[in-house]
């Protein structure tokens, strides 16, 4: 049976003040699966954060392994959740921009772990910069779903944390203290919209059949 907001005529949807176009909840993302897959997106980035945080100073190779794991594991997040997102256009030319990205992020940082604290911060700022400003897209396009402001927030904070991280490489003796502390918070993002995740309308995503 088709959702309500089908059945009723173009006038009635009029008197109702429905006449947007009916987006269907699939063409934004899959509301369990996103669940899912934002607690795992918390788990690792809090275990993560953890361990970069005790092998950052002085720079160990572990500390340069875990910057280059972090990107990739973005991208296989990323495939995950395109795949929840199937049929939904928009969602997963983002997503699919994200991998890209991301990819290029891990092949900056393992070259720029050869050069040094600074070389990594830049390589760091820049993919947070990109990267934040997809995340910040996709959580636009996926309100409707509910749970997606702490997104938007964690993207238009992640190019805002990029931008320090690109000038505090040439400070003096800089770290990676705030990168942990970054994605610590990023992490926190990830649970928050976990818990408040929808669904709390109509599969079609509309209000006609929300009520």
């Amino acid at each position: 049976m088709p959702p309500p907001c089908l059945v009723l005529s173009p006038v009635e949807q009029f008197r109702k003040g429905h006449v947007t176009t009916v987006e269907p909840r699939a063409a934004v993302g899959n509301a369990p699966a996103l669940r899912a897959l934002y607690f795992v997106r918390f788990t690792f980035a809090a275990v993560w954060a953890a361990l970069l945080f005790a092998a950052n100073s002085p720079l160990t190779l572990l500390a340069v392994n875990l910057l280059v794991l972090y990107p990739l594991f973005d991208v296989g997040a990323a495939v995950v959740d395109a795949y929840a997102s199937r049929g939904a256009g928009v969602v997963r030319g983002l997503l699919s921009l994200n991998i890209a990205i991301s990819l290029c992020g891990a092949v900056s940082l393992a070259i720029a772990g050869g050069s040094g604290m600074p070389a990594i911060l830049r390589a760091w700022g820049a993919w947070a910069i990109v990267s934040g400003l997809v995340q910040l897209i996709v959580g636009i396009v996926r309100r409707r779903m509910g749970g997606q402001w702490p997104m938007m927030l964690a993207g238009g904070l992640s190019m805002l944390a990029g931008c320090s991280f690109i000038l505090q490489a040439s400070e003096q003796n800089p770290n990676l203290t705030t990168v942990a502390g970054y994605m610590m918070l990023g992490g926190i993002f990830f649970l928050i919209s976990c818990l408040r995740l929808g669904p709390r309308s109509a599969p079609c995503g509309c209000r006609v059949c929300s009520g």
